[in-house]
């Protein structure tokens, strides 16, 4: 990849919105020193977008304002594809060259609302990004936050900024969790006819006609099959 490459990953788009008052006021509550390694900023922005905006499915913006990195740091909340563009944008606000990354998943821990919601264990255009770090491109996850992990009895992942960190294959009890089944591919910015109307045609009965999801909880889905 060349220099210019290189530059182009790192400047805002309409999605990727890293000049925008909410992307660096996040940016600057994550990291207190600018000056800080790319590895160990790239880190503490992802913990800052896995732990800091809440992963929900449900009542989730996916109209074109609505994935902006902006609107969703204003919302507080989003599912994969919202936080890995709040990611993208952090990372490419302090420098980090970044990609937007999406496979297909079976997700074999969803709650029984959920799988009937998406039609079945296929999860289409999961979201990812692939970070750009001493010249290595590296794939990380900030997704599902702590506590939601917790109640589904998952670890959460974690990322070094050296190796790819981007799914949980098994449980805490040894039960699969997530397996990838197709990559389609990495992308300079969010493609959102491809995403949106991807999802939206594979999975019609959880985005509705105004673009947004069903209404609903996963911290609640997961307490009912914990039977709490």
């Amino acid at each position: 990849m060349t220099e210019t490459d290189t530059h182009t990953l790192t400047e805002p788009t309409y999605f990727l919105d890293h000049e925008s008052p909410e992307v660096r006021e996040f940016v600057d509550r994550a990291l207190p020193d600018r000056n800080a390694p790319p590895r160990e900023m790239a880190v503490r922005l992802h913990d800052a977008v896995r732990d800091g905006v809440r992963y929900e499915v449900y009542d989730a913006d996916l109209t074109r304002e609505g994935v902006r990195a902006s609107s969703i740091l204003r919302r507080g909340q989003g599912f994969c594809v919202h936080k890995s563009i709040v990611y993208a944008a952090a990372a490419r606000s302090v420098g980090i060259p970044t990609r937007l990354v999406y496979g297909d998943v079976r997700n074999h821990l969803a709650s029984d609302r959920l799988l009937e919601l998406m039609g079945d264990d296929l999860f289409t255009f999961h979201a990812l990004v692939s970070v750009r770090i001493d010249d290595t491109w590296i794939r990380a996850t900030p997704v599902f936050n702590t506590l939601l992990c917790r109640l589904y009895g998952i670890r959460p992942l974690e990322f070094d900024g050296r190796e790819d960190s981007y799914y949980h294959p098994f449980d805490n009890q040894g039960r699969r969790h997530m397996e990838f089944v197709r990559w389609r591919g990495e992308f300079d910015d969010f493609p959102y006819e491809t995403v949106v109307g991807g999802i939206t045609e594979n999975h019609p009965k959880l985005v509705g006609p105004e673009l947004v999801t069903a209404q609903g909880s996963l911290t609640d889905d997961a307490r009912r099959e914990r039977g709490e």
